[in-house]
């Protein structure tokens, strides 16, 4: 109770008015309030909360047009996703949970009392059955199954759960989620147990994101990375940081107020508290770019003249005969890709067209996709052969490839690749010093002896700011936290130099009270009911 009422006036300070500073605010209390009256020692100090709650919600039509009637709706989904398996899992959750599966679900035992509270986190074998009655009076089974209650707050969700785990193969979870539906379940959202467990309090929003990244993740890295941050890592370390200016702010406001029975206001303790809170949040902005190497990972672009090794490559550093390979010269005419993942990071390989000039009107159109590719690729691997060393055309490839067409941003990373060094011994010593100082990276190495390829995945992790060696790897900030921590840090630079220029206090806590609502955004303490929709819709249904 004391953490809730806590929560709710640091809600409160952020907001010139006293009232919880945001419409969601509010919603996200006010659900919180409603789990912890059901469970709570305190009842009437709870319902005294609620009511003044429901009467800031009653005045905000916005509100109450955007949170009323679906939040209390027993929602219910299959959350095994679509793949085929032994056994899929029907979720249900809501106040009416326990009751609507009860009608669903028939224990083995009769004298089974699983849906006592005291049953809670139990697993019961029974038949899942129609629902409605038959002329014979009977309920007709649709499977075997097993039924789990997690009574709350002791589930995801923090309401009470039911899950009906079935067999597998789609058919017996479709209609057992039909019987569901019958019994007065509602179909769930994308993401609706997830945005449930938020409004809750049992996830802040940035758990919430990482359920979402931990679900789509491609690999080891990128899963490691959204559970430290679905752990609590973020947000424990966001919500510290508007901790602390909300602190900040109302020391100001009380020398604003009381200045005559307060001692003077240390200017250099203000900057030095500014200024911390600036760090962190610039150190947690520069986990953005680990965080968007692990969700979307990168392109690299192999280009080169015909026959150096460029399909070969692929096909040794992907483990797979992806593209075919010959001795004829020209073989590749079109794209070939190859996934692959580099220290936890997913790449895209392409391997071009040899780019050279030709009269073949296919090659042609392969030529000009090659060098589009390499426009818009993260990194480009230019890949000579070292038995020929570095030739004229070449440097013609070089110079084409840093001139980006009219309007395109800057040269994306180079390496230099150095094919078929079997063939010449050290392969680097083919390749002039001048011409290697134009390359970020250059690697001897040979497709058909795998020689060199590690140095190839080190040089591309250099490339693009990994470091090499990391094992697990901690939280990183999205995209739109990244965009509100930008904002923060914008606000506290402004707030650093009132202080230094000695502005009036007022001007000090404006540029603060900014900061609190970015940084409230990135843990979903302020945020804009259309922002909630947005993040929760990109979830599957089922989570």
């Amino acid at each position: 109770m004391h953490a809730i009422d806590s929560w709710a006036r640091s809600s409160c300070h952020a907001s010139t008015s006293g009232r919880i500073a945001s419409p969601v605010t509010r919603r996200v209390l006010l659900a919180r309030l409603s789990n912890h009256a059901r469970t709570a020692r305190h009842v009437d100090a709870t319902r005294v909360l609620l009511g003044l709650v429901h009467a800031q919600l009653d005045d905000d039509a916005s509100v109450d047009a955007a949170s009323s009637g679906t939040d209390a709706d027993t929602i219910a989904a299959i959350v095994t996703g679509g793949q085929q398996g032994a056994v899929s899992i029907i979720r249900l959750s809501g106040q009416e949970a326990v009751e609507l599966a009860s009608r669903v679900f028939v224990p083995a035992a009769s004298s089974s009392n699983w849906t006592d509270p005291a049953s809670s986190h139990r697993v019961h074998y029974g038949r899942a059955v129609d629902p409605t009655e038959n002329r014979d009076h009977e309920r007709r089974t649709i499977d075997e199954v097993l039924c789990i209650v997690m009574r709350a707050p002791r589930s995801y969700t923090a309401e009470d759960v039911v899950e009906i785990h079935t067999h597998g193969g789609g058919i017996c979870a479709s209609r057992v989620l039909q019987a569901c539906v019958q019994a007065g379940a509602r179909l769930a959202k994308p993401g609706e147990f997830t945005m449930r467990a938020y409004l809750s309090g049992r996830l802040d929003l940035s758990q919430a994101e990482s359920v979402a990244s931990l679900v789509s993740a491609k690999t080891v890295a990128a899963a490691d990375s959204a559970l430290a941050g679905l752990s609590g890592g973020l947000g424990q370390e966001i919500s510290g940081l508007r901790q602390a200016c909300v602190s900040l702010v109302a020391e100001i406001d009380a020398h604003i107020d009381f200045s005559d029975d307060l001692e003077e206001l240390e200017t250099g303790d203000v900057a030095a508290r500014i200024g911390d809170v600036l760090t962190r949040v610039e150190a947690a902005l520069e986990t953005a770019k680990q965080g968007r190497l692990l969700t979307t990972g990168i392109q690299v672009a192999l280009v080169g003249q015909p026959n150096v090794g460029k399909s070969s490559l692929l096909n040794a550093l992907s483990g797979f005969e992806k593209a075919i390979v010959t001795d004829i010269a020209g073989t590749t005419r079109d794209v070939v890709e190859a996934d692959i993942v580099v220290g936890g990071v997913p790449v895209t390989l392409l391997d071009t067209a040899g780019l050279r000039v030709t009269a073949d009107a296919i090659e042609k159109i392969g030529v000009a996709r090659s060098r589009a590719v390499a426009g818009t690729s993260d990194v480009v691997m230019h890949v000579v052969d070292a038995s020929r060393g570095w030739t004229a055309e070449d440097g013609d490839i070089l110079e084409g490839l840093l001139c980006p067409a009219e309007g395109g941003g800057g040269n994306p990373p180079m390496m230099l690749l150095v094919n078929k060094c079997d063939l010449v011994g050290d392969g680097e010593r083919v390749i002039p010093e001048d011409v290697r100082g134009r390359f970020s990276c250059v690697v001897s190495t040979s497709a058909s002896t795998m020689e060199g390829i590690d140095r190839i995945h080190e040089g591309l992790l250099e490339l693009v700011g990994v470091e090499v060696g990391v094992g697990g790897r901690g939280w990183a900030v999205n995209e739109r936290q990244a965009e509100a921590l930008t904002r923060a840090r914008e606000s506290l630079v402004h707030a650093q130099e009132s202080v230094a220029a000695g502005l009036f206090l007022d001007l000090w806590t404006i540029d603060l009270r900014s900061a609190v609502l970015a940084l409230g955004e990135v843990c979903g303490s302020e945020v804009a009911e259309e922002v909630l929709d947005d993040i929760f819709s990109r979830f599957c249904i089922g989570k």
